[in-house]
């Protein structure tokens, strides 16, 4: 049956949004999907983009870990998904088992931007780690790979992180089980430059590097060995390779067993990125979270508190919202079970129920991807009195959960989750919600192209 569907110019408040016009944020400021280990970076278009990895969910330790998203905003509160753009299976060069897309981090040399990607190359994962390299001429699409960084450790060396001086020098560092290392790398931003020399001065070290520079000091921050729940330290230095003087603790542990960071300005204010796992309980789902950090006059980082309510918007959004085409669920194709009912709280006086049930399902056909196809942000508003998931397949291809949380009644409408699909071009496309991972009452989907 075809869908009946409407243009809509919408805006929406909540996490993970295409365009939104939120005035204040929230932690974890990403719910829809899990999203760890976050390296933050302003460039020259004026977003601010951050590229974790992804807990994939159902998890199996960290084993699973794939399909990195990226994700941007303009100002702080109202974030875009940018969709995926790098998942083991494409590593020519990878373990053939893939998963184990861990911390990536992202670099721009003359319009050409760099992810650097820990993964190994063998079964015996934690001795066969290489950093590899993608490249493309966007921030935040169409990523190839191109190989990895030769001449590295390989045995349990992770986490890469990559710091631009003002000079246009180029710095790599990385590290694992106790040992920081660093380099420069060559203009072709995919060598080194030399040897890599250990980081010294640094106390406790465990992972997760991230260097930055504030006037003229820099500042190197990581994971500490802190018993079941790492705390982030840093230290200082008049070189970015040191030696390093440390200086304290500044983040203490975020309620997850790891701890990941990094540190960036954006609009004149210094911002902290982490992870916890407030959303799903669970330390291998974790979710992304953003505060504050400021400095003392001597240049020593204060405590950072985390928050809750995340952070404030910096400045107007700097990206008009584009048309976005709704689809009630009135005429959907349901299954297995789910049911389409009167619904006076509901948009459209009717939502989807029932979804609770094994591959219970809601279909809309003949989704539109325009002229050109692209990709596009699929929103699902719902209502829950409980944190679910509902499985996503676009054409046939499962883009895995999507997160529904709690929105306080079954009634309540303000549930927005969303995911960046590619679409095809024309009404050829079909997108399934699959239920059976606790309830959730759908009350229509959105269909919002990216710029």
């Amino acid at each position: 049956m075809p869908i009946k569907f409407r243009k809509v110019f919408a805006a929406f408040a909540g996490a993970v949004v295409a365009f939104a016009t939120a005035s204040h944020g929230a932690n974890p400021f990403i719910t829809s999907i899990y999203t760890a280990d976050p390296s933050a970076h302003v460039w020259s278009d004026g977003r601010l983009y951050v590229y974790p990895s992804h807990d994939m969910d159902p998890p199996r330790g960290c084993d699973l870990m794939d399909r990195y998203h990226v994700f941007s905003t303009a100002d702080m509160v109202n974030w875009r998904d940018e969709g995926e753009i790098l998942r083991a299976s494409q590593i020519f060069w990878g373990r053939l088992e893939g998963g184990f897309m861990w911390a990536p981090d992202c670099a721009c040399k003359d319009g050409t931007y760099y992810l650097y990607f820990p993964h190994p190359s063998g079964s015996n994962w934690n001795k066969t780690w290489k950093i590899g390299v993608a490249t493309s001429s966007e921030p935040a699409s169409n990523f190839k790979p191109v190989g990895f960084i030769g001449g590295l450790d390989e045995n349990a060396m992770i986490d890469p992180a990559v710091f631009t001086d003002a000079d246009g020098r180029v710095y790599f560092y990385y590290g694992g089980g106790g040992v920081c290392k660093g380099g420069r790398l060559k203009p072709n931003m995919i060598e080194i430059d030399g040897a890599m020399q250990n980081m010294t001065g640094l106390f406790d070290f465990h992972e997760a590097t991230w260097v930055f520079k504030r006037a003229t000091t820099y500042y190197l921050t990581y994971a500490d060995n802190f018993p079941g729940s790492n705390r982030m330290r840093y230290a200082t230095s008049t070189s970015p390779l040191g030696p390093w003087t440390h200086r304290g603790i500044y983040l203490e542990p975020t309620g997850c067993d790891t701890t990941h960071g990094s540190v960036v300005q954006f609009r004149g204010q210094w911002y902290q990125f982490y992870h916890n796992q407030s959303l799903s309980g669970r330390g291998n789902l974790r979710s992304m979270c953003v505060d504050k950090i400021n400095f003392n006059e001597d240049g020593t980082i204060q405590m950072v508190m985390q928050t809750k309510t995340g952070v404030p918007s910096a400045g107007p959004a700097l990206a008009p919202k584009p048309a976005t085409t709704k689809y009630e669920v009135g005429s959907a194709l349901v299954g297995n079970g789910a049911k389409l009912a009167e619904d006076v709280a509901a948009s459209g006086a009717k939502s989807a129920h029932e979804l609770h049930l094994e591959n219970s399902y809601l279909q809309f056909d003949r989704v539109s991807g325009g002229n050109n196809g692209g990709r596009a942000t699929i929103g699902i508003h719902y209502a829950t009195n409980e944190n679910a998931k509902l499985k996503l397949l676009v054409n046939g291809v499962d883009f895995s959960f999507v997160n529904t949380p709690a929105t306080g009644d079954w009634e309540a409408y303000q549930g927005l989750a969303s995911l960046t699909v590619p679409l095809g071009p024309g009404t050829t496309n079909t997108i399934k919600l699959v239920g059976g991972h606790g309830g959730a009452n759908v009350d229509y989907i959105t269909v919002s192209p990216l710029p």
